[in-house]
């Protein structure tokens, strides 16, 4: 199933480029945020499909990711969560996945809570990541 988009690769690439650029201050550089980490949870989502990991970016999205079971009630038992620049950082490789759990920066509990094998997710430019 593809994944719907809410932010067109064009707006968000904007949008990461603005928040590498400190363009995150302010109201509008709340929606650049907003924007830049909504844009890389759906990267995420279709590069991962699935149901069995869901990532937390509070307040700015959610995406499930990761094929394996199916959670449909209550809390998942694959969760990550973190704060959005946590998640900016972690998707364009400025910070790795170790060097976040290490830090305490990122939570995330069940078997598949595991993230490293899909990120970054972007490269250095703003386009997606080479893998």
């Amino acid at each position: 199933m593809a994944v719907r988009r809410r932010v067109s690769a064009a707006d968000g690439r904007a949008a990461l480029a603005a928040w590498r650029a400190g363009g995150a201050d302010g109201p509008e550089g709340r929606k650049t945020l907003a924007a830049a980490v909504r844009y890389c949870l759906e990267e995420l989502a279709e590069r991962a499909p699935g149901n069995s990991v869901e990532v937390r970016v509070p307040p700015y999205g959610v995406a499930q990711c990761i094929e394996g079971p199916r959670h449909t009630r209550g809390t998942p038992p694959n969760v990550v969560e973190c704060d959005a620049v946590t998640w900016l950082q972690l998707a364009t490789g400025a910070l790795s996945w170790a060097e976040a759990v290490a830090a305490g920066k990122v939570a995330a509990s069940g078997l598949r809570a595991e993230l490293s094998d899909w990120l970054p997710l972007v490269g250095a430019g703003d386009g997606p990541a080479s893998r």
